[in-house]
């Protein structure tokens, strides 16, 4: 994402202004009493905040005017929504209103459509993770978030792969430069090549290399076609534990191939 961009949306970026919490809620009372040019002035005092909530995505077919808009979008309802009773600042109660309003956004332009019910099981189960991550101070299973939401470990594991942005074929996996690979540029035919005969055999040499657990998790998720969830399920170990030793084995593949 091009975030070092001055211009976005027409907006210059490195000239927004930044209002203090006292102007913030002397802006929110004049707002919620009708006055148009405070109501305004918030949204343009906290452009800073929506420019700050992007910067936490990765989009690959967004650019990143479409996000800033669809952002200010949750930041007028924040403004719109917000009640002064509540003894929060507004930036806190703001933030997940914008995520959410770009999380909707993205979900709906995805070109994979994922039904309603698989879609609202997955976050169900993200929620109750959570619950369990805040709660017990640990990383959850898939056979927990199952037995709490009375619904089968495989049917987690879906809705949450499910809801994963598909990689596009157009990805660049490597760039230097005017020199750049993309994913589709991985995909020909060459199974019959002496170049792919060598790799294998480096394959098979590096893979040595790996601790046994390395080695297992390696060989369940890419020659078995297991999602990290269900690796985790069937090792018994959480998820982001799954994800850390497959990252650590594929630096260690990289290395000794390199």
């Amino acid at each position: 994402m091009r975030l070092n961009k001055v211009e976005i949306c027409g907006v210059n970026t490195s000239a927004l202004k930044t209002l203090t919490e006292a102007e913030k809620r002397e802006l929110l009372i004049r707002a919620s009493q009708g006055d148009a040019l405070a109501r305004e002035e918030l949204v343009m005092g906290n452009l800073r905040l929506v420019l700050s909530v992007i910067g936490r995505f990765n989009p690959k077919r967004e650019s990143v005017d479409d996000l800033f808009q669809v952002g200010c979008i949750g930041l007028i309802k924040a403004i719109d929504n917000f009640n002064l009773d509540m003894e929060v600042r507004f930036s806190t109660y703001a933030v997940p209103m914008i995520i959410g309003e770009i999380r909707r956004y993205q979900r709906d332009n995805n070109a994979v459509r994922v039904s309603r019910g698989t879609r609202d099981l997955a976050y169900r189960a993200l929620q109750t993770k959570e619950e369990i991550s805040r709660s017990e101070q640990r990383d959850a299973t898939v056979a927990e978030i199952a037995e709490r939401l009375s619904v089968t470990e495989k049917s987690v594991s879906s809705a949450l792969e499910a809801i994963v942005e598909p990689i596009s074929l157009f990805d660049s996996v490597y760039g230097d430069g005017d020199d750049t690979v993309y994913v589709i540029d991985k995909l020909a035919d060459e199974s019959e090549s002496d170049e792919v005969w060598v790799e294998n055999i480096s394959l098979r040499e590096a893979m040595k290399r790996l601790s046994p657990r390395e080695m297992s998790i390696i060989d369940r998720r890419f020659y078995k076609g297991r999602t990290q969830m269900e690796i985790a399920a069937e090792i018994g170990i959480s998820q982001a534990q799954v994800s850390r030793l497959e990252k650590g084995a594929i630096d260690k593949l990289r290395k000794y191939m390199s």
